[in-house]
């Protein structure tokens, strides 16, 4: 039986429930808790946009495939096959946890996405980048094929008019403050009075853009397939929401494309450099009368057998 956790991913099957449920977390990030609605959210859009079975996919997601002869596959929604947790992926260097995982019988992992999420503490952020060049590293020398994806979140919070440096001040409303909940110091503000990132946030961003857009199979070990960087606003009427501003829509990073870039070069290496293999590593076209697309709040295309021969 699947927990509450996974009873109720169908919660998550939107980016915006995702992110609120990133923002609103005021428990202890060892937990994963914080990030895991973004688990969810990345497995279920590459089943209902991407053309994934949801059986291949870890976490597995919430639905089920009906297939008859000579028609396109419908796609039911079913909470009670949620499973969580991660796929174990060996490794050059060791085995690595992975957070969502498309495997293919018969090839290994095709497609995999980390997901990883920084409330505060941005100084640590260049920790983060040593962690995060050894785990394409790792993965990619055992498979090379592997199309690996990087989705990092970092909590938007802003500098506020109160000087960060009263210490008194602070004292006091860490005292008068919610349980669970704690003061901002310097080191996790992620923007200044203006709305513009901090320069941390910026060397963060610059840095993983020279990570990002792996093509071939032969390419540098190091580098992701796609990388999506986004900062979560933590304030006011958008409180949740991706902040639309920072990346630029010209950045490489911005997760508008994203997930494009995954299918893409997921395409290129198992489906048009792989003929022979196209009709198992071929992604579904679900049919659109599919009851499982119907999904409350969804903000991307479904593939659909009737969007790809129009």
């Amino acid at each position: 039986m699947p927990t509450d956790l996974e009873a109720k991913s169908c919660q998550w099957t939107n980016q915006a429930a995702a992110l609120s449920a990133f923002a609103e977390f005021t428990g202890k990030t060892q937990s994963a808790s914080h990030i895991k609605p973004l688990h969810w959210y990345v497995a279920c859009r590459l089943v209902v946009e991407g053309g994934f079975d949801p059986d291949d996919i870890v976490p597995r997601p919430p639905f089920r495939v009906e297939r008859k002869a000579g028609k396109p596959p419908l796609l039911q929604f079913d909470a009670a096959l949620a499973r969580g947790g991660e796929r174990t992926v060996l490794g050059g260097l060791k085995t690595k946890n992975v957070d969502v995982v498309v495997t293919r019988d018969g090839i290994g992992p095709v497609l995999a996405v980390s997901c990883k999420g920084v409330t505060g503490a941005f100084r640590n952020l260049t920790n983060r980048m040593e962690e995060t060049i050894g785990e394409c590293t790792n993965l990619h020398i055992t498979y090379p094929a592997l199309v690996l994806g990087y989705l990092v979140l970092l909590r938007a919070n802003r500098l506020v008019e109160r000087a960060l440096g009263d210490a008194e001040a602070a004292t006091a409303e860490l005292a008068d403050a919610p349980e669970g909940t704690k003061t901002l110091a310097g080191n996790d503000i992620a923007m200044t009075e203006g709305g513009a990132p901090v320069e941390m946030i910026i060397r963060f961003h610059n840095a993983l853009r020279q990570l990002a857009g792996r093509r071939g199979i032969r390419n540098d070990v190091s580098r992701y397939e796609a990388i999506g960087f986004g900062l979560v606003e933590m304030h006011g009427e958008t409180k949740g929401a991706l902040l639309d501003s920072y990346p630029t829509s010209d950045s490489p990073l911005n997760l508008d494309g994203y997930f494009d870039t995954l299918y893409a070069r997921y395409d290129e290496r198992f489906v048009v450099s792989a003929p022979d293999l196209a009709k198992v590593t071929r992604r579904c076209e679900w049919d659109p009368a599919s009851p499982g697309l119907a999904l409350e709040g969804l903000d991307y295309a479904p593939r659909t057998s009737e969007i790809l021969d129009g």
